[in-house]
C-alpha cells in the first residue's frame, strides 16, 4: 500500500460521514481485524488451503497489537519463544520475528514471517504443542492478524 493510500485512511478517520453517534467507523479495517481475530481464536483450526498446490511452500505472516496490560518482558518473551520454533516444528523452514519499525505499522508492534514446506506442515503447526503453549499465555495479551499464502 502506498503512502498516499495510507494517508487517505488516516484522513478518512476524521471524515464526519464515517461517524455514527460520534464514533469513527473504519468498517473495513475493523471487519478484517475481527475476522482475523475470530479465525485465530477459534481453536486454531487448520487453515483452508484449497488454493495451495500440493508440495508448494506456504508463507505464514502475523502481527500483534499488544493490549495495555502487556509488559515489555512478555513482548520479548513472545519473540524469543517464536524464534525457538526453529528446528522444533516439523516442516517449518524459516522463522523471522521481531519488533515492528515501520512508521506505517498501524499499531502492530510485533510481526513475523514463517515459511513452511507446504499446506500440511502449516496446518500441523496450528495444533503443535509448542504453538499451543505459546497461544495459552499470548492470546489474552494481543489483537492479532494473520495472512497465509502459497509461495
Amino acid at each position: 500500500m502506498t503512502d498516499s493510500r495510507m494517508s487517505q485512511y488516516s484522513e478518512r478517520k476524521d471524515d464526519p460521514k464515517d461517524q455514527v453517534d460520534g464514533e469513527t467507523q473504519g468498517t473495513s479495517r475493523r471487519q478484517l481485524l475481527a475476522l482475523a481475530g475470530t479465525v485465530f481464536l477459534a481453536g486454531m483450526t487448520p487453515p483452508l488451503l484449497a488454493s495451495a498446490a500440493e508440495g508448494e511452500p506456504m508463507i505464514h505472516m502475523f502481527a500483534f497489537r499488544w493490549k495495555a496490560v502487556a509488559t515489555e518482558e512478555q513482548k520479548n518473551r513472545a519473540i524469543q519463544e517464536i524464534s525457538a520454533f526453529r528446528g522444533k516444528i516439523p516442516g517449518l523452514l524459516e522463522v523471522y520475528v521481531g519488533k515492528n519499525t515501520s512508521p506505517r505499522g498501524a499499531g502492530y508492534e510485533t510481526g513475523g514471517v514463517m515459511k513452511f514446506t507446504g499446506a500440511a506442515a502449516l496446518a500441523a503447526y496450528t495444533v503443535h504443542p509448542q504453538h499451543k503453549a505459546l497461544l495459552a499465555w499470548l492470546l489474552p495479551l494481543i489483537d492479532p492478524i494473520e495472512v497465509d499464502f502459497s509461495a
